[in-house]
């Protein structure tokens, strides 16, 4: 599902809302999640998962093409973790 039928979805379920009220709540809600994993924090929706930032550390990695050995320098990289909830339904329970 991307962003724009999440959008639709809930114009859909909810007639009584406005379709560009519902695009500013979507946004509002990515654009929050967004800051808080800038600034390091975790952000967690109960039964969904949680999204955090990792930081993966500076190494020595290998061209593939040429088999050459390449620096690659520390970065932080966004990580998710399903809850409970989602998993037992992705495993049919």
């Amino acid at each position: 599902m991307i962003r724009s039928e999440l959008v639709e979805k809930l114009v859909d379920e909810n007639p009584h809302l406005y379709q560009r009220d519902v695009e500013k709540i979507v946004n509002t809600i990515f654009d929050e999640i967004i800051e808080a994993m800038a600034s390091g924090d975790r952000v967690e929706l109960r039964g969904f998962g949680a999204f955090s930032v990792k930081k993966r550390d500076a190494r020595t990695g290998r061209n593939p093409r040429t088999g050459e050995a390449v620096p690659v320098e520390e970065k932080h990289v966004p990580f998710f973790k399903t809850g409970k909830l989602l998993r037992e339904r992705l495993n049919g329970k």
